[in-house]
């Protein structure tokens, strides 16, 4: 396969969840092209980490619908994934966040 995996992972996402899942089942959570299916994101996890992947399972966010005084507008829409790790693997990024 020829897919940079750096423009498949956008980044992290560092959230209370994110971190109870990494604590928990071994899972981490990033944001990722919204054109990406799983084998790519495995593809790539496991290229850019050095870890081996056990499953990955994705959701698209819709973006929330913002008003500024008299101004509507909308936040972009984004897919995650998320990313269970093989027992014993770990991506230190993630560590002291």
């Amino acid at each position: 396969m020829k897919i940079d995996p750096f423009k498949v992972l956008k980044r992290p996402m560092v959230t209370e969840k994110s971190n109870m899942l990494k604590e928990t089942s071994n899972q981490v959570v990033f944001e990722v092209d919204q054109t990406a299916k799983k084998p790519v994101i495995k593809y790539a996890v496991e290229k850019a980490f050095g870890v081996s992947v056990e499953d990955v399972r994705t959701a698209i966010v819709r973006g929330k619908v913002k008003t500024v005084g008299r101004y509507v507008g909308k936040r972009s829409d984004y897919k995650k994934a998320y990313v269970r790790l093989k027992v014993g693997d770990k991506i230190d990024v993630f560590e002291g966040v």
